[in-house]
């Protein structure tokens, strides 16, 4: 049985990550850290998993009886976290902030898009979780990039729901402001863009394009939903083949024939992409839930893929039919 520890449990993915651990056939939590709720019972913040676990937060943090970390804390701080808590050599570390996505000299972790890093994750002590935009659109251009047709300007949009922002209330998030509104932020310079042009170069091997990202803030709970625009004068059915040949192996993202729609990932761990093409314009639909594929669902995906067992196992997700 693989032991885990969480660190920044009281967070929306940290709830996630408990639900789905919980359900995981070959994982146990061992401890679930949130100084600022230790003692408390998790289900008392989570309300979600009453009736499924009586655990407690912990302000304690016994590495040396883990075998895998999750980090789930905000952006900045897991970097600075891990030079005051030195965690033993040999227990994994899976990140979920942006703080080692991008290569540099003495950052040993891997990046951990399976779609593309499988390999690379197999052998992983430490993963640094994608981040949930640019898992979206990623997954959109990667075909695309494998055909060597990215180049010039590339647009995306992309939506995302109010967990996204994290459980802290905002000016921004709170239910009055959301709810029959939409709203641009961050318009060509969001964090995401960056690890999005490290993925499509390891595929490409070049990347003259400029990848034009504008996010929208959505009124719903969870999901993204993106739309990137390619110029190519490649064929409709090559481009389709080579989508389908690009994620065959991918148990959780598919290539669908039709229109898709974010009812159809919300809830599970899978991505669908889906491409049209317009004169010379190639049109990319690729969607996800962005606590699952885009955090936790990815994250656990990578837990079993570092520690060999079913890359699926505990993420088989059934969206809802309504």
């Amino acid at each position: 049985m693989i032991k885990v520890g969480i660190l920044g449990a009281a967070g929306f993915t940290g709830g996630e990550l408990i639900r789905l651990l919980l359900n995981h056939p070959n994982a146990e939590i061992l401890f679930a850290n949130s100084e600022s709720n230790a003692g408390n019972p998790v289900s008392d913040v989570h309300e979600g998993l009453y009736g499924d676990t009586d655990m407690l937060f912990t302000d304690t943090m016994p590495f040396d009886q883990v075998d895998v970390i999750f980090l789930c804390f905000g952006h900045g701080k897991s970097e600075a976290f891990l030079k005051e808590h030195p965690v033993p050599s040999h227990v994994r570390i899976i990140d979920l902030a942006q703080d080692f996505r991008i290569a540099s000299p003495g950052n040993d972790f891997v990046y951990g898009l399976p779609e593309i890093n499988r390999d690379k994750i197999e052998k992983a002590i430490h993963v640094a979780n994608p981040g949930c935009f640019a898992t979206a659109i990623q997954l959109g251009l990667l075909p695309a990039a494998s055909m060597g047709i990215l180049s010039g300007d590339i647009p995306v949009n992309a939506i995302t729901g109010s967990t996204g922002a994290g459980q802290k209330p905002t000016g921004t998030t709170h239910f009055s402001w959301r709810n029959n509104n939409i709203s641009i932020y961050k318009a060509f310079r969001h964090q995401h863009v960056p690890e999005i042009r490290q993925s499509l170069l390891q595929v490409q091997g070049h990347l003259d394009a400029s990848i034009d990202f504008i996010p929208y803030r959505g009124d719903f709970a969870r999901g993204i939903f993106a739309t990137e625009v390619v110029k190519t004068n490649a064929n409709i059915d090559d481009i389709i083949e080579a989508y389908k040949r690009f994620y065959s192996k991918a148990p959780f993202t598919h290539y669908v024939d039709k229109p898709i729609d974010l009812k159809q990932v919300v809830n599970t761990n899978k991505a669908l992409v889906h491409c049209e093409k317009y004169d010379d314009k190639l049109l990319i639909t690729s969607c996800i839930d962005n606590l699952l594929k885009g955090a936790v669902g990815q994250a656990v995906q990578n837990m079993n893929i570092m520690l060999g067992i079913d890359e699926t196992a505990g993420l088989r997700l059934k969206p809802s039919a309504f």
